[in-house]
Parts: C-alpha cells; structure tokens; sequence
C-alpha cells in the first residue's frame, strides 16, 4: 500500500525490478529450451502425412501402432481423440530425387495407409488427410517467421506514431516477452507447433499489445494532470486506474479460452491451450514489463550525453 492516496492503491512499479529478473529468467530459460529441444512441429512445417480415423468400436492406441509398423511406417505418429475409437496417424514426409517423385511417393503413402486402415478395421472412416511436401514445410515455416518479424516492426512503427518513441521499444519487447515464453512452454510440453499454433500466436500479440495501449493510454492522460510528477508516479497510477479493466477483460477471455480447451477437440484444444497462456503471460506483461521498460527508456533518452 502506497502512503500517497494518489499515487494508486498497488505499488507496481516498485515491484517492477524483481519481476523484471523474473521475466528476464523466463525467456533465457525459453531460448534455451528452444534452442537444445526444438519444436515438435506439424506437417504444416515439417512436412509429412497425416490422417485421422474413426472405428465404429473403441480400439487400443497400440493396435494402431502396430498396424502402422506392419505397412513399414515405424516412426508413424499415433494420437487419439477423445474416445479411443479416434486417432491421428501423422507420418514422416518422403521426399523423391525431384518434385515429381516427392507427390509420387507422397500419393503412394496416402494409397497404402488408407487403403490398409479400410482392409484391417471394419467400418473405418476417413475424416481427415492431409499431405504436404517437405519444401512446402520449409516454405511455410520461413513465411510464419518473416509474418511475427513484419508484424513486430508495423507494432513498433505504430506505437511510435501514435504515442512516442520512448514508448514503442517497451511494448514491443512486451510482446517478444510473450511470443518466446509462449513458445517455450510449447518446447518443454513438446506440443504439436504447426499454422494454427503460429495464428494463436500472432492473435496473442494482438491481445497483449491491446492490453498495452490501454496503459499507455492512460499514461499520456496522467502526464499533464500531474505535472511535476516523475513518469514512475504516473505509470504506476495509470496501471491502478485501469486494473479493474484488465482483471474483467482477461478474467471474461479466459473463461472463453477455457470452455474451447474443456469442450472442443483437436485443433480447437490446441488453439485454445496457446491462447490461454497468452492471455495469462500478456496480462502480466503490459504491467510489469511494458510500462517498466518505458522508464528504463525515458531516463536513457534524458540523459545528459
């Protein structure tokens, strides 16, 4: 609790540093995680077929598995949905000495494994098959990557237009914050990381930096009605006059986030688990990261040279 009834009920800003090193840890440990485990990526990046399958009764995973090792897929991918009568069969891309023999052998391993499914399961039914080359992956990859890249420098150009430029490097290294954490968490877990990943991704950046200029927002009001104050005096406040906001629109979008993650399936839990961490990272970003950066920046700029 502050001694100065204006300067806001929670001390934020003071509490800033230590969660500053907090968030600092975070993201080194995400790097490091990133950089020595990787990403388990999905055919959408790593290429590879995929096909899910519908029994009409419940059967063993390991039935599945087996299956797929008869027709010469060993390091076949078998996940099930839900009920164990519903499965995702995911295999390695196969790639030719030229395009054309890359689809050929492509089309081959479509044939065999669904004609095989439809041999030795009575009643199987395709619901999904999805096939996309190893270039393609690679391509798709190197696009998702240069999108977050173009999507964080229009942010920063944004930001600096409309406030100032003191305040662009805070938010944008708020969303990097929780871009990187975001993907660790799906490093360590070894989550599938594939187009519908890196679309949650982009839909969190958008969250957070929301989340963000709703601050900055009120920052810029406060200025002039404390003048003489320092700009910590004014964060701080800021970050107390819209906190009631934050928790309902956060605390409203999780719920939301939630009954998509309980209730839904497949893709639809995926999206949802990433858009729940992002929602939980981004909260806490725009106010111990953003706006505590946009100090460390303004005292840098007023510096004496």
């Amino acid at each position: 609790m502050s001694k100065d009834n204006n300067r806001g009920k929670f001390e934020f800003v003071k509490k800033a540093p230590l969660f500053g090193m907090v968030s600092l840890v975070a993201v080194l440990a995400a790097l490091a995680v990133i950089g020595t485990k990787g990403f388990n990526y999905g055919i959408d990046f790593a290429g590879g077929t995929e096909v899910q399958v519908k029994f009409q009764e419940a059967t063993p995973a390991d039935k599945v598995r087996e299956f797929t090792k008869t027709l010469g897929f060993e390091k076949a991918s078998v996940q099930s949905y839900g009920d164990q009568n519903e499965f995702l069969i995911r295999m390695e891309s196969m790639t030719g000495a030229n395009e054309a023999e890359t689809n050929s052998l492509i089309n081959a391993t479509i044939k065999k494994i669904t004609d095989g499914l439809k041999a030795t399961f009575t009643g199987a039914e395709l619901r999904k098959v999805d096939s996309v080359g190893p270039q393609v992956g690679e391509e798709l990859r190197k696009n998702g990557l240069l999108a977050v890249f173009y999507s964080l420098l229009m942010i920063l150009i944004y930001v600096g237009l409309r406030f100032d430029y003191q305040f662009a490097p805070g938010a944008v290294l708020c969303l990097f914050h929780d871009a990187i954490i975001t993907l660790g968490i799906f490093a360590v877990l070894q989550k599938e990381v594939n187009v519908q990943t890196l679309a949650a991704i982009l839909t969190i950046i958008g969250y957070s930096l929301n989340d963000t200029i709703v601050n900055f927002d009120r920052v810029r009001e406060n200025i002039p009605l404390f003048k003489g104050k320092d700009l910590s005096f004014v964060i701080n406040r800021s970050i107390n006059d819209v906190l009631s906001r934050t928790i309902l629109t956060s605390v409203t979008t999780l719920i939301a986030v939630a009954c998509l993650y309980f209730l839904g399936t497949g893709v639809i839990k995926d999206l949802a688990f990433t858009l729940g961490i992002g929602v939980i990272v981004g909260t806490y970003s725009s106010i111990y990261v953003a706006s505590p950066l946009t100090i460390v920046f303004d005292k840098l700029v007023k510096q004496p040279a």
